[in-house]
């Protein structure tokens, strides 16, 4: 058998400089030699300026600005209802310069002098200054297709749409002109129910709009309640729940007490959906789902249909 003889010239060593073992260190650690970062150490990631692109909490889309304002703060992709302004809300339903707002100078006052981490005064202040409004609530009389109401939008921003004495009395001042002009009731909820700041003061507002639209339904005028995300405890407890007509926007939590509250309360383990507003229209408590895109031209059509016997009795007199 033939054997073949391996030479440093054969192997491509013949030049190669023999292998070097570093000494030990004097201290006794290892010594290591850092490389040099690609780049020059400057960062690739750009920052997205902020006020262009917003991310959508259910399908993760980034979304521009732009086109979910003109989408009225709707998601294109899944449709899921961003939170919205009052006076956005407002201008996506009535028709131009309609709009005749009352009580816009009414302000709430610390009755109680609630003290905590920081006063209700100065709340008040805080949110007056962030929001540019006076309270939780915008009231007026306007006009949406062809129909002159009463509407009153809630605005969640100032201190989480909560229903004190001044949100009470100016959703009942607003009724009451509704009532003496013969006008349709629209209200647009968005609360996280009754104001505690105002204590006792706060839930008698229950009762007294609720009596306001007692007598409204008396004259036989329709009051149409839409409900948006959240709308709970003291609100819905009251007149969020008794219109003639209930409805909601898509995916909108209705309740009273939370989840997590109702859950350790009764020990049992709530159902999948528990307090959407679908939940809710399979079990009968509100009428319809509408998307906000289309809530203006269902608000002509029901109350079309709602105002039929006072067009009936207008013509026969």
């Amino acid at each position: 058998m033939a054997t073949t003889s391996f030479t440093k010239k054969t192997l491509g060593l013949e030049t190669a400089e023999p292998a070097v073992t570093p000494p030990p260190s004097s201290n006794g650690e290892t010594t290591f030699v850092k490389k040099p970062k690609l780049g020059g150490g400057k960062s690739r990631k750009r920052d997205i300026p902020e006020g262009l692109w917003t991310k959508c909490p259910k399908c993760s889309t980034m979304v521009f600005d732009k086109e979910l304002d003109e989408n009225l703060k709707v998601c294109p992709r899944c449709q899921h209802h961003f939170p919205i302004g009052a006076r956005e809300r407002i201008h996506s339903l009535v028709e131009t310069c309609s709009f005749e707002e009352m009580d816009a100078d009414m302000s709430s006052v610390d009755i109680l002098n609630f003290t905590g981490v920081s006063t209700y005064a100065s709340k008040l202040v805080d949110y007056q200054k962030s929001t540019g409004q006076k309270d939780a609530v915008v009231t007026g009389i306007g006009k949406v297709g062809d129909y002159r109401i009463g509407l009153g939008v809630m605005d969640f921003t100032f201190l989480g749409g909560s229903m004190g004495s001044v949100v009470g009395e100016k959703l009942t001042r607003l009724i009451e002109k509704a009532t003496e002009k013969a006008l349709p009731v629209v209200i647009i909820s968005t609360s996280g129910g009754a104001r505690m700041y105002e204590g006792m003061f706060s839930l008698m507002q229950m009762a007294k709009t609720c009596g306001a639209l007692a007598y409204h339904a008396k004259s036989k005028l329709p009051y149409i309640s839409v409900l948006t995300h959240p709308t709970t405890a003291g609100v819905m407890a009251s007149y969020a729940s008794v219109g003639d007509l209930i409805i909601a926007e898509p995916g909108a939590m209705i309740g009273f007490a939370g989840p997590r509250v109702i859950k350790d309360t009764t020990q049992a383990e709530l159902p999948p959906g528990f307090q959407t507003a679908e939940f809710l229209l399979d079990r009968g408590l509100i009428d319809a789902i509408i998307s906000r895109k289309d809530m203006k031209q269902q608000l002509i059509d029901y109350l079309n249909f709602m105002t039929v016997g006072q067009k009936k009795l207008a013509t026969s007199e």
